[in-house]
């Protein structure tokens, strides 16, 4: 089968690799019909998710049709159609059963402390192979399956195996509730949602920065107040937003490869700050091999953090979603603490979320499909990810067409 196939930093391959077979009485074989590419996926080619495993295939995120189960699967049988969740987790441990799935005791095989377990990821998560691939290989999959309706097609479920989820756990963390102002740190695909589920939590009013032109645009379909970050000060021009309080709550959709600002209030600030932020890069991607504006790590990978810190109302609530790799140490822990802020983080428990959001599809609360901007044949899967990777005007959400 083809797939995409990490081989090194700044070396992804589409790849004949052999089919995925039943390994254990838990497992199913699925179909792939439709993948997607996902920011996540880019810390893996830009070396800000260290420790990945050569010959690994890439992609967490897929809709298919069960076309195998091992003897122990009850509840799904061969032609079902599925989402399969990101995160993998058993459904039987302690933490599973109270719907910590991303802390799946038994899902990732180096042990109960390694924590969550993922497809595609780096060593620490399995490593377990991935869904940017013809067919896949579903641990424990009564858990990491969920079935699709007739109604729902492909393109709306492949945004809840992990987009749609993480954006609402997102605004879970940061507490959202009725009447709050709420900030959005990154309108790409992770901000969007997350936009769409502040508001579906309670959010009276919804703020979000970012420093890309057509995802403001796209941001301002679903009445967000935008700010150009390069364009305005964004901590400045919040709490003008805010009569000076900022913001109730704060939701990080961004993570470690976050962007200084170009030009505007804000550049010059932080150009004073440049060899911090080069230091952190060194820091959270040591081995990053940039060729040209390819690859290239954000140039500055705590200013999300900081600016959540400093734009929030003291005694407010912090979410953090953006991927941060666990060798990364740089937060603001004084000017925090010092705000009694509240700071919630994690990898989302997608199980625990999907079967309600997959409800708010089939219902038409809400329609995924408005936040696909590229469909890409398999064999365009590399060049997908370069233009993806370039920050470019346009590349929201890029789903495989795989079947």
């Amino acid at each position: 089968m083809k797939a995409v196939v990490w081989h090194g930093i700044g070396d992804i391959r589409l790849d004949t690799v052999p089919d995925p077979k039943i390994l254990e009485p838990s497992d199913a074989i699925v179909r792939i019909t439709r993948s997607a590419i996902c920011g996540t996926d880019l810390h893996m080619v830009r070396g800000t998710m260290p420790g990945m495993v050569q010959g690994t295939i890439l992609g967490h995120e897929a809709v298919g049709v069960v076309e195998e189960v091992g003897p122990a699967v009850r509840g799904f049988t061969p032609g079902d159609r599925v989402v399969v969740t990101s995160t993998v987790g058993c459904g039987t441990c302690s933490y599973c059963r109270a719907g910590y799935f991303a802390q799946c005791d038994t899902a990732n095989p180096n042990g109960p402390s390694a924590g969550t377990c993922f497809f595609g990821g780096p060593e620490t998560t399995g490593p377990v192979d991935g869904l940017q691939a013809e067919y896949a290989r579903v641990p424990f999959a009564m858990t990491t399956l969920v079935r699709v309706p007739d109604a729902v097609s492909d393109d709306q479920a492949i945004l809840l195996s992990d987009i749609f989820p993480t954006s609402w756990f997102g605004a879970r963390l940061a507490e959202v509730g009725d009447g709050d102002t709420v900030l959005v740190l990154g309108a790409g695909v992770v901000g969007q949602f997350a936009i769409a589920s502040a508001k579906r939590q309670g959010a009276g009013r919804v703020l979000v920065v970012d420093g890309i032109a057509s995802r403001l645009d796209k941001a301002r379909e679903q009445n967000a107040e935008t700010i150009d970050f390069n364009v305005e000060d964004p901590v400045a021009l919040v709490k003008e937003l805010t009569g000076g309080v900022g913001a109730d709550r704060v939701i990080d959709a961004v993570g470690v490869d976050a962007q200084r600002p170009a030009r505007g209030p804000a550049a010059e600030q932080y150009e004073q700050q440049a060899q911090q932020f080069e230091q952190e890069r060194a820091q959270a991607a040591p081995d990053a091999a940039p060729r040209g504006e390819q690859w290239v790590p954000g140039n500055a990978p705590s200013l999300a953090l900081r600016w959540a810190v400093q734009a929030v109302a003291k005694a407010g609530t912090i979410g953090v979603i953006g991927v941060y790799p666990a060798g990364f140490d740089r937060f603001p822990i004084g000017e925090a603490m010092n705000k009694n802020l509240t700071l919630n983080m994690g990898n989302c428990n997608h199980r625990r979320y999907l079967p309600g959001l997959l409800d708010l599809v089939v219902s038409g609360t809400v329609d995924p499909t408005a936040f696909i901007t590229r469909h890409e044949d398999p064999v365009d899967a590399i060049e997908a990810y370069e233009m993806f990777d370039r920050r470019e005007d346009g590349w929201l959400k890029t789903v495989l067409d795989v079947a």
